[in-house]
């Protein structure tokens, strides 16, 4: 849940765990390197998602941060026993940059998987599954709050680096799901030229319109970079705009958490591509954070050690050992969500 804390005062955005992005990743698959895999993870309740949403991963393979291709997810209202159906919409080119639910369905009306294994869709190249998976994010809550003063609207934004470990070295996570929207296809149908740039978005529909309620790119940007006075307007915006509209914020940020100079503050920045806020993706090399991302990497170490200027120790813990080597590669739930 590297991308949880986005609403306000450490909520859900909108105050609705369903419209809550919790993760990006996306990597070559394992069995066969000329096909990506994407996940976009969301609700850390796990539970039916919210039936009048749309959930997207958003791919602009030209450099101009417009997407070029997008797949939504839309799920039907909740069944008396809590099951749940999805269909899942490809969209290319000036149709993909709709904020509604459109292209070619690949999946129609398929089962949302809430129970131990998953319900994998397979629709010509592509593969496609929806539900709940075991959480593959690691972190230290206990150790976050005692780095940063989370008091008022500040956030994570205020770290307090007095020479000792704030870490506790226990893992938060473990027992932690999380409901996961996957697809894996031929990498050539997303054209990379050479990279990627991907992005997740949730949106909700209010008043007959859809509404931008979250946001999802690079891992733990969004919440630690915002406070309660952006965190709308943020996770409502496009990241075409975000270099003009968020860099001088993102500058004061880092004078704050890592004493940095607006000149070592831009070049930190530039040198992370933190700006526009996606994911890159070049699928011709190793995904590692943050060319990619894989469920192995500790970004909140790598956050924390950004925001500080390396001044903050690592936090010790090791990745999670429940995921799988097969689509949709998280692990199966746990009996029971404790996120």
């Amino acid at each position: 849940m590297s991308n949880h804390f986005t609403g306000l005062s450490l909520g859900s955005p909108l105050g609705d765990q369903r419209l809550d992005l919790c993760d990006l990743y996306a990597f070559q698959a394992p069995a066969d390197p000329d096909r990506t895999v994407l996940i976009l993870n969301a609700n850390p309740n796990a539970d039916a998602m919210h039936p009048d949403s749309v959930y997207r991963l958003n791919i602009d393979n030209d450099g101009d941060y417009l997407t070029d291709v997008a797949f939504s997810w839309v799920f039907s209202p909740a069944a008396a026993d809590g099951g749940q159906t999805y269909s899942v919409f490809m969209a290319t080119g000036a149709q993909s940059r709709e904020p509604e639910a459109v292209g070619t369905e690949i999946v129609s009306d398929a089962a949302v998987s809430f129970g131990p294994r998953a319900n994998v869709v397979t629709s010509g190249d592509y593969k496609v599954s929806a539900g709940s998976r075991s959480d593959a994010f690691f972190f230290d809550f206990d150790g976050i709050t005692n780095l940063f003063d989370t008091s008022g609207k500040r956030n994570f934004t205020a770290p307090h680096l007095d020479g000792k470990s704030p870490w506790t070295g226990v893992d938060s996570n473990t027992t932690a799901n999380v409901f996961s929207m996957a697809i894996e296809l031929p990498t050539r149908e997303l054209a990379p030229d050479p990279e990627l740039r991907i992005w997740g978005r949730c949106s909700v529909r209010r008043d007959g319109e859809l509404v931008h309620a979250d946001r999802a790119g690079h891992p733990s940007v969004s919440s630690f970079f915002n406070t309660d006075d952006t965190k709308e307007e943020y996770n409502a915006s496009e990241p075409v705009d975000d270099r003009a509209r968020w860099t001088d914020q993102f500058v004061h940020l880092l004078g704050h958490t890592g004493d940095y100079s607006r000149e070592e503050a831009i070049a930190a920045l530039d040198k992370e591509g933190i700006l526009p806020d996606v994911l890159h993706f070049d699928p011709s090399k190793a995904a590692v954070y943050p060319n990619g991302r894989k469920f192995t990497e500790d970004v909140i170490d790598i956050r924390v050690a950004f925001l500080t200027k390396n001044e903050a120790p690592p936090t010790g813990l090791s990745p999670h050992t429940d995921t799988l080597d097969r689509f949709p590669y998280l692990g199966d739930p746990h009996p029971a969500a404790s996120s």
